[in-house]
């Protein structure tokens, strides 16, 4: 739970934010802004890749409530619309996200035991989760800072695009928190348990080339260049085999969690499935005839 200031009070501070401005990674085409929550979470979908770009710069794009619901709105529309074959996510301003702001939150009563694991468990988790089981494959184009929840927002993605000047900052400890949003059980799975307590023990910022050395990102790319480096690898995976990217990365996201037996019975089934679409029919087809195939998501 990233801390957030008192209501009224000005917008939380990410500590050593970066002084640069960073770039935005987003569709050149124009978005959608309906409503309040559609200004502060743009959608736009292109090329079969859905963006969504969270928006609240002068607040380091803390998520409130009413974002987070949105987003994983969002993520679950992705899943269930045929016609999004990927999906971007990324921010406006110098930060990706600084975490939680909690003050846009439903009004409670008193608070008793039990509350504060409630109100992880149907936030932050609830936000994580959404990423992690999207059924289309999720990039994160982190285009500047991304503290306590939102570091754990970009890492939950599928595929990381850092710009140069990004950081990553398990900020939990600065506070005096444990970490959550599934941050001690994202890192470990990515960098080994040594060196996630190293984060997570000492708080220090991460640079983007630091991230991406330990392997929590897989490309640093100019600022200027990651809105075109995302457009880029989300259009390739828009293209691709949509159901047979979905159960792979249903696979790959058990498999730590699961022995031998389970692991390869899990991928028994997903090939079974698998070939009931018409992409991978198209795909054998494609091979016998030697072209290149042409998969439409179905």
């Amino acid at each position: 739970m990233t801390p957030s200031p008192s209501p009224g009070s000005p917008p939380p501070a990410v500590p050593d934010a970066p002084d640069e401005p960073t770039t935005r990674a987003e569709p050149s085409e124009s978005v959608e802004s309906v409503d309040t929550v559609d200004s502060l979470v743009l959608h736009a979908t292109d090329n079969g890749v859905s963006w969504l770009t969270l928006n609240r710069p002068d607040a380091m794009n803390a998520v409130t409530w009413d974002q987070r619901e949105r987003l994983i709105g969002r993520l679950a529309d992705a899943s269930a619309d045929p016609d999004v074959r990927a999906v971007v996510l990324t921010a406006t301003g110098k930060g990706f996200c600084a975490g939680a702001d909690l003050r846009g939150a439903p009004a409670t009563g008193e608070r008793v035991a039990g509350d504060v694991a409630r109100m992880i468990r149907g936030g932050a988790q609830r936000l994580i989760t959404a990423v992690l089981d999207c059924e289309k494959p999720v990039i994160a184009a982190v285009n500047g800072t991304a503290a306590g929840l939102g570091a754990h927002l970009a890492l939950a993605c599928d595929l990381v695009l850092a710009a140069e000047s990004a950081r990553f900052i398990e900020v939990f400890v600065r506070r005096g928190l444990v970490p959550d949003g599934g941050g001690a059980y994202l890192l470990p799975r990515l960098i080994g348990p040594q060196r996630a307590k190293e984060l997570l023990f000492f708080g220090d910022a991460l640079s983007a080339a630091e991230a991406e050395r330990l392997g929590l990102v897989n490309r640093v790319v100019p600022d200027g260049e990651l809105a075109k480096t995302a457009r880029e690898w989300a259009e390739r995976l828009a293209a691709g085999p949509t159901r047979a990217l979905a159960l792979t990365k249903q696979l790959v996201n058990a498999a730590l969690d699961s022995d031998r037996d389970t692991a390869f019975a899990a991928e028994a089934t997903a090939q079974e499935i698998n070939m009931t679409t018409a992409d991978a029919q198209e795909g054998v087809a494609s091979f016998v005839a030697r072209r290149r195939p042409t998969f439409r998501g179905r």
